[in-house]
């Protein structure tokens, strides 16, 4: 019954949204979080995504703010969304010429859309875990504040990191005034790990935002952590100008994915954590 239930409201989702499907859901990889499912229907092939209603809406909020700037990067239309459902155009997955190169450029149109304070006017979420995105003005308390000190606490507090480690992690974030300037805050994917790429044979797409405004170099480093682009996505990006201490906020940028990982998924990604660390302590 309760399923029969779930599937009348999406349903309505669709009907609302002028969609009619002729198929049923079929199960897409990637939904370790959300279930996700491709519809065949009359208007065409369309995405589903099942799970927390608030993820959801944060999820479709952010798409909706990649679309906005109108950059190089395609991001898939929010069609319908509500009651735990987010329904969006359906990809199609190919290549195309300078895909790379496009990815660089796409990403340094967004992130030149700039605002004076740090953070969103709603909290989200980077896969399960809740991301406090409550505005400072100041970049280095953004990072301190909302991202690294909170879940440095919730990792001590599952016993996944030790006091010692996270001493080194506040001792880090107390320092940052002294060497990281402030900037303005760029509007951020806020969840750019690879596979969160998609290459269609429109563009380079990106998808499951965890949307914010922050230091630029943040999607950068997530882009870095489990990979690389490769040298074209570089040139464009940094258009011959990469930051003198791009290893250090590489680092830093990556330390709260990093523990978020390790609060995720368990002490596996410790190591990771502490690389990190020492990185950022050696300068």
């Amino acid at each position: 019954m309760e399923k029969e239930c779930t599937r009348q409201i999406l349903d309505a989702l669709l009907a609302s949204a002028g969609i009619t499907p002729r198929g049923t859901l079929e199960p897409l990889s990637g939904g370790s979080i959300a279930g996700v499912y491709q519809l065949d229907t009359v208007q065409g092939g369309i995405v589903v995504k099942q799970d927390d209603a608030r993820r959801l809406a944060g999820e479709a909020e952010g798409l909706r703010a990649l679309r906005e700037p109108g950059t190089r990067l395609t991001v898939p239309e929010v069609l319908g969304e509500g009651h735990g459902w987010l329904i969006m155009e359906k990809l199609q997955s190919g290549r195309s010429a300078r895909e790379e190169e496009t990815l660089g450029e796409g990403l340094r149109e967004l992130h030149s859309h700039t605002a004076n304070v740090h953070g969103w006017h709603r909290d989200n979420a980077c896969g399960l875990t809740p991301q406090p995105n409550a505005v400072l003005d100041d970049g280095r308390a953004f990072q301190r504040e909302r991202r690294l000190l909170p879940l440095a606490r919730a990792c001590h507090d599952k016993a996944l990191l030790s006091a010692a480690l996270r001493g080194r992690i506040e001792t880090l974030a107390g320092d940052l005034e002294n060497w990281l300037p402030d900037a303005p805050a760029s509007l951020l994917h806020g969840d750019l790990w690879s596979g969160n790429v998609v290459f269609t044979s429109e563009g380079p797409a990106v998808i499951d935002p965890a949307v914010y405004r922050h230091y630029a170099e943040v999607d950068v480093a997530m882009l870095t952590l489990f990979g690389a682009p490769g040298d074209a996505f570089f040139e464009a990006y940094w258009n011959g100008a990469a930051p003198d201490d791009w290893p250090r906020r590489e680092a830093l940028f990556q330390l709260y994915p990093l523990l978020n990982h390790l609060l995720l998924f368990g002490g596996g990604y410790r190591c990771a954590v502490e690389r990190a660390i020492e990185r950022l302590e050696t300068g």
